[in-house]
C-alpha cells in the first residue's frame, strides 16, 4: 500500500506510466443494459451538472497551488444543511492535516471555489481499530462566499440497503498522476458480506473515495474497503452500504 507522504494518508497503488494513461483494450466492452456506454470501460469524465458533484481533495496548503496536489477523491451528497461530502475514511483519518475540497476540478482549476473541510465523521471501526469493513467517511464543508456547496453544484443522494449488482453503477474519481477525472460503469460483485467490488481499469493512487452513482442518482458505493480500495487498477472496492453507514450518516447530518 502506498503512503502518500504529502499528507500522511494511505491511498491506492500507482502504476507505470503506460498503464495510468487508460488502458482501454484491457476492459470489456460488452454494451450495458441498465447503465450509460459499455460496460468495463474507463475514459475521461466530461464535465456535465452530475460530474461537477465529484471533486478531488488537497491540503489545505495547496488551496493556492492546486495542480499536481490532490490526494483522494470525494463527492457531494445530499443533506439538509447542503455542505455534505462522503470519501474514504482512510482520506480524512488524519485530523491533523487540514484539508480542502474542489468540486468539478480540471487542469489546476476549481471552477466551482475551494471548499475548507470541517468536521469530519468515521465509524467507531475505522476510528478504534482501522477496519476495512468501516472505511467510510463525511465531512461537512464550511460556506464559501455566503453560498452552500450543494447550491452551487448540486449533490447526490447517499443511499443505503441496495443489493450489490442490482444495477450498474458509474465510478468517477481522480488518479493523482493525472488532472481530469475518468469514470467506468460496470456492475459491481460481492467479494464478502461486508464487501463489494468492481472491475474498472486505471482506477489508481488519487482514486480513493470516489463515488458508485447508480443511474437513479444514488451513490450506493465508496471507493475504499478492502486494502483500502484495491492493490491493483483494475478492480476496487467499497463497503457494502449498511446499517452502520446508515448510522453514520445521520450523525453527519445531524450534527452529532
Amino acid at each position: 500500500m502506498k503512503r502518500i507522504t504529502r499528507i500522511s494518508v494511505h491511498s491506492r497503488p500507482a502504476l507505470l506510466g503506460a498503464v495510468v494513461m487508460l488502458a482501454l483494450t484491457s476492459a470489456s466492452v460488452a454494451a450495458a443494459d441498465d447503465g450509460p456506454g459499455p460496460l468495463g470501460v474507463t475514459a475521461e469524465a466530461t464535465a456535465t451538472r452530475h460530474t461537477v458533484r465529484v471533486g478531488a481533495l488537497f491540503g489545505a496548503d495547496r488551496a493556492d497551488q492546486l495542480k499536481n496536489g490532490h490526494f483522494c477523491t470525494a463527492s457531494v451528497v445530499h443533506s439538509p444543511q447542503g455542505d455534505l461530502i462522503v470519501t474514504a475514511a482512510h482520506c480524512v483519518s488524519n485530523a491533523d492535516n487540514d484539508l480542502v475540497f474542489a468540486p468539478g476540478y480540471r487542469g489546476g482549476r476549481a471552477p466551482y471555489g475551494v471548499w475548507k473541510v470541517g468536521k469530519r465523521y468515521l465509524p467507531d471501526g475505522w476510528a478504534k481499530d482501522q477496519d476495512e469493513d468501516s472505511d467510510l467517511a463525511f465531512a461537512v464543508v464550511d460556506d464559501l462566499g455566503g453560498r452552500r456547496l450543494e447550491n452551487v453544484v448540486g449533490a447526490n443522494r447517499f443511499t443505503t440497503g441496495m443489493a450489490t449488482g442490482a444495477t450498474a453503477v458509474t465510478l468517477i474519481g481522480y488518479p493523482d498522476t493525472r488532472e481530469v477525472p475518468i469514470s467506468c460503469t460496470n456492475k459491481p460483485t460481492p467479494h464478502s458480506s461486508t464487501q463489494q467490488r468492481i472491475d474498472c481499469p486505471a482506477f489508481t493512487a488519487g482514486t480513493s473515495g470516489s463515488p458508485w452513482i447508480n443511474g437513479d442518482g444514488q451513490v450506493v458505493g465508496v471507493l475504499g474497503g478492502h486494502e483500502q480500495g484495491g492493490l491493483t487498477d483494475d478492480v476496487s472496492y467499497s463497503v457494502v452500504l449498511g446499517s452502520e453507514a446508515a448510522e453514520l450518516y445521520r450523525d453527519a447530518t445531524t450534527g452529532r
